[in-house]
């Protein structure tokens, strides 16, 4: 690896180890995409008392599965898996129809809030802070993001180590570790979620052009990463 990647590491390792000193009641809210499956490989080896989860939308694609099922053989750190609450996602689907998302911005919100959001709060209840895969340079409602903020939506500290890696330093952690990833990345998914409201990309466009294509760019957030966030330090 280079000597540019390794120092990245040492920067994202000590991101970690602050993360578990100053927040005992740390978790990684692994989305199971490349970048999250960096931190997983360096959280098991370097800080494996971070405990990770995982949200299940009901959508996800099959790779996605399979992907969640090599993670729980290969590595010593369980991953705890959340759901929708049942009767949220029938409301909404008794209201919007099955696939409602694609009619409006707002309905598709509003899924991402039944299938992500409410998941989330309940994954973070009782924690301190929590820790993402999240990059700068991954799209434009990225930009303004801090290596540790203080996530006011959620009452609690949030870290994202990997936030100055770039995609091609991502990579090139995964090629040299044996990282487990998602197949469909191989097929041109850069950027996964729902199967629904994921395609693959052409060359030349964004790296997230494939999450919810029919919408601007400015509204691809699913609500988990956006709102109230005060920068404390940078770290």
């Amino acid at each position: 690896m280079s000597d540019e990647l390794n120092k990245k590491i040492e920067a994202t390792v000590t991101v970690l180890r602050q993360a578990a000193r100053e927040y005992a009641q740390v978790v990684f809210a692994n989305s199971l995409g490349a970048e999250d499956m960096v931190l997983t490989d360096l959280i098991a080896k370097h800080q494996p008392d971070i405990d990770m989860f995982s949200l299940d939308t009901g959508r996800l694609p099959q790779e996605t599965y399979d992907l969640m099922q090599k993670v729980r053989n290969q590595y010593s750190v369980p991953l705890k898996v959340y759901y929708p609450d049942a009767a949220q996602l029938e409301l909404y689907v008794a209201e919007h129809g099955v696939n409602g998302f694609y009619d409006s911005v707002e309905n598709r919100k509003a899924c991402c809030h039944v299938r992500k959001v409410e998941p989330l709060k309940r994954a973070l209840v009782g924690t301190k802070s929590w820790i993402t895969g999240m990059r700068r340079e991954q799209a434009v409602t990225r930009d303004s993001l801090q290596a540790s903020a203080f996530d006011a939506d959620n009452g609690i500290q949030k870290f994202n180590p990997l936030l100055e890696w770039t995609n091609a330093e991502v990579w090139e952690y995964i090629k040299a570790n044996d990282v487990p990833y998602n197949a469909l990345h191989d097929q041109f998914y850069p950027s996964i979620g729902c199967a629904p409201c994921t395609r693959a990309i052409t060359p030349g466009e964004d790296i997230r052009a494939g999450r919810w294509w029919w919408e601007d760019p400015q509204n691809k957030e699913c609500g988990l990463h956006v709102g109230k966030s005060m920068p404390l330090k940078r770290v």
